[in-house]
């Protein structure tokens, strides 16, 4: 008797408590009823909320774009207090808990949309990244664009019970190591450069392999480096899957099993429809070039299916030729989701 093949070994890092995070206003998870505007959830006790939209967000740009952070709106109303705190808590609490049992091994934790001052932001990760302990025993991967917001969440998370995972050291910003060592954390390094993005599998492999290199010179054990060769959206230019799974082969095969690799892996499907089909496809080619983790929604994508999808079905095959190139700009891939092509199950809306 055949019987599958077992899943792989793959650490999740839940990308789902982030301000970023948007629903569109014109999607199914958003409402206006009786001159009220939110996002509708079902609690713990199974009782229906709704996380109103505040004037604050109403004044952003992303809202005259008809997108609402919600993450970001929940975060406001939680610290804000008033009546509308417990629901701003109710709703983070059910963001963490959702991805705990979707099988989250860490819980990626960024503010850097809470506001554009820096002093709210650290304020905000360190009240956030207290909920989400209270509510979950996993650990935070505390994640920003700004080195002195990881350390506000690096202070909040360093209490010797739960090691921490900082999100994330690159060649801009070295410097960001002395706190993965300082906090005993594990870290993720990056393959930016010092100056931008890489251009290629070349320049992601060079620029990894410096701060790996970097990490290990400050005691920084293999098993706690987590690799980002970077991931960019297949819809811009069809070669940028291929720049990552090479890189994440040739990182593989020069540092062996000691090391991570992960990656922000749901960024391949930005832009495009049917994003749960395209991702589990992509989360499997990277784990074959090598990978072992990702940054990903477990929600959308539960690892569980993703390694048991049907590979050669044909919509999963569909996906595979735009992730691999020989799709130029999805376009074959978006004439199959007009048509109807692409296998509902994994396209449903989330």
């Amino acid at each position: 008797m055949n019987r599958p093949a077992p899943a792989p070994r793959f650490t999740v890092i839940g990308e789902n408590v982030h301000t970023s995070r948007i629903v569109l206003k014109k999607g199914k998870r958003f409402t206006s009823e009786n001159g009220v505007e939110g996002v509708p959830f079902t609690a713990e006790d199974g009782a229906p909320r709704l996380l109103a939209v505040s004037e604050t967000m109403r004044r952003s740009k992303a809202y005259d774009e008809g997108r609402v952070k919600h993450i970001a709106l929940a975060v406001e109303a939680a610290m804000g207090g008033g009546p509308g705190a417990e629901i701003g808590r109710e709703y983070l609490r059910r963001a963490v808990l959702e991805q705990e049992k979707a099988g989250a091994h860490y819980l990626d934790v960024n503010v850097d949309e809470i506001s554009l001052r820096t002093n709210e932001q650290r304020a905000a990760m360190v009240w956030l990244a207290g909920f989400v302990r209270s509510v979950s025993d996993l650990p935070i991967s505390v994640d920003s664009s700004d080195i002195t917001v990881i350390e506000s969440g690096m202070e909040a998370c360093s209490d010797g019970e739960v090691q921490p995972m900082l999100n994330s050291a690159s060649l801009e910003r070295v410097e960001a190591l002395d706190l993965a060592v300082e906090h005993g954390a594990k870290v993720i390094v990056t393959a930016s450069g010092a100056d931008g993005m890489p251009s290629g599998a070349e320049e992601r492999i060079e620029n990894a392999s410096r701060m790996v290199e970097a990490a290990l010179s400050k005691g920084i054990g293999e098993g706690d480096i987590f690799v980002d060769p970077l991931v960019f959206p297949i819809s811009v230019d069809s070669a940028f899957v291929r720049h990552t799974l090479d890189a994440i082969r040739e990182l593989r095969r020069r540092y062996g099993s000691g090391i991570n690799i992960t990656g922000g892996l749901s960024n391949v499907s930005f832009g495009l429809p049917a994003r749960r089909l395209m991702n589990t496809a992509f989360i499997n080619l990277a784990v074959e070039a090598g990978a072992d983790s990702g940054i990903i929604d477990p929600v959308m994508n539960p690892p569980g299916a993703v390694f048991a999808a049907d590979r050669e079905s044909e919509p999963h095959r569909i996906a595979e030729a735009a992730l691999l190139g020989r799709d130029e700009f999805c376009a074959n891939y978006l004439k199959a989701w007009r048509s109807g092509a692409l296998d509902p199950i994994q396209t449903a809306p989330i």
